[in-house]
């Protein structure tokens, strides 16, 4: 494990890649609040593109797609231990 200065002990990861990219998905369906809580923490806020890794055109859509499961009440908009 290489340190670089001001890293402090954080190991060097590989890069992050978008997922939907990967996977070919074309339409991020808010229906599927199961798929949807993968990409919100424990309190139900939308996790940033810096940790997931999604690209910004799907970050966009993911982030669209859980305001209005929201909005329908798919998803809750706060929580208490969601997962």
């Amino acid at each position: 494990m290489t340190n670089y200065p001001g890293s402090g002990d954080k190991a060097v990861q590989g890069k992050k890649y978008c997922r939907f990219r990967k996977s070919g998905i074309k339409y991020i369906d808010y229906k599927n609040p199961e798929f949807l809580l993968k990409f919100l923490n424990e309190q139900g806020k939308i996790l940033p593109r810096r940790l997931t890794g999604n690209s910004l055109k799907y970050q966009k859509k993911l982030s669209q797609a859980v305001k209005k499961a929201r909005h329908l009440a798919f998803l809750p908009y706060v929580a208490d231990g969601l997962k």
